[in-house]
């Protein structure tokens, strides 16, 4: 391998993306030893530092800001080149919370798929996906938090709007918490929202899927916050009910986000405007 091969400047922006070692080494399939040896041969070749070492990832030096501002363009260009050397049908990877995905994202990709699209989807968490987006291995994420990894463009699309529910004749207290996380963070977020403290209640059913904590509570196993999208169907039906009516619900935004070296390929331009169209004219779920 030559001092300044592609592979050792992949690598490099594949941890300047992600701020961390460990989250470019799982996004490019290498080993962790395997990243940190990459990084040390090309600081030896530049013969000057390129990142800091903290408790939790790596932070940039100057050298690596400018090291990036002039290979990522290159860099992205020639994965757009080989990109569009690809067969016309070139797979399109989405990432998202499994949720929403399947809920909502799935059905309006289905004319897409029905004129041809090829789909690749991985679901996950959004810190995770996206570290695999800024690193190269998926082409789109919707993600639940704001994006701010270098190489990564996002644009606001839907608001999640979430309600606190339970089985008809349930209460809010003391009836027993089922939650998607020991640490409750929607739950917690939903109470500081709406009666201006925390919860002081601990999970007794934790489950880390909405889908499996809404089939809970419809069982009548106790109340939970879920976002609306999960639940309409289920209110209208009777089978679940709110529990509080705030004048204004606490939402929370969701990001569509496309990494530098793929936002000018048909087929991810494509997946990207349609989503954008489709979400921001429902806008809240």
């Amino acid at each position: 391998m030559s001092p300044l091969s592609l592979d050792l400047l992949r690598t490099f922006l594949a941890v300047y993306r992600t701020g961390s070692i460990t989250a470019a080494a799982q996004t490019l399939g290498l080993s962790q030893p395997a990243v940190t040896a990459q990084v040390k041969t090309l600081e030896a070749t530049l013969d000057r530092p390129l990142f800091d070492r903290l408790a939790r990832g790596v932070a940039p030096t100057p050298a690596a800001d400018e090291l990036a501002r002039r290979v990522a363009p290159g860099l992205d260009a020639l994965d757009e080149v080989v990109a569009a050397e690809l067969p016309s049908g070139e797979a399109v990877h989405l990432g998202g919370p499994a949720e929403f995905l399947s809920e909502v994202v799935m059905p309006m990709l289905a004319p897409l798929v029905r004129d041809g699209l090829r789909l690749r989807v991985t679901l996950g968490l959004s810190d995770d996906l996206l570290a695999g987006l800024a690193a190269g291995r998926l082409d789109l994420v919707l993600s639940t938090i704001r994006p701010r990894l270098r190489g990564v463009q996002a644009d606001p699309v839907y608001d999640e709007e979430f309600l606190l529910v339970a089985a008809p004749g349930a209460g809010p207290e003391p009836q027993p918490l089922v939650a998607y996380a020991e640490d409750l963070p929607i739950v917690r977020r939903y109470w500081r929202s709406v009666f201006g403290r925390r919860p002081s209640m601990a999970a007794q059913v934790v489950m880390p899927d909405l889908r499996g904590v809404l089939s809970a509570v419809r069982a009548g196993m106790g109340v939970s916050v879920l976002p609306a999208y999960l639940c309409r169907r289920d209110l209208a039906a009777g089978t679940l009910v709110t529990l509080a009516e705030p004048e204004e619900p606490p939402i929370n935004t969701g990001y569509l986000a496309v990494r530098s070296g793929a936002r000018t390929r048909p087929a991810v331009a494509r997946v990207r405007d349609h989503l954008t169209r489709e979400l921001r004219a429902v806008q809240s779920f």
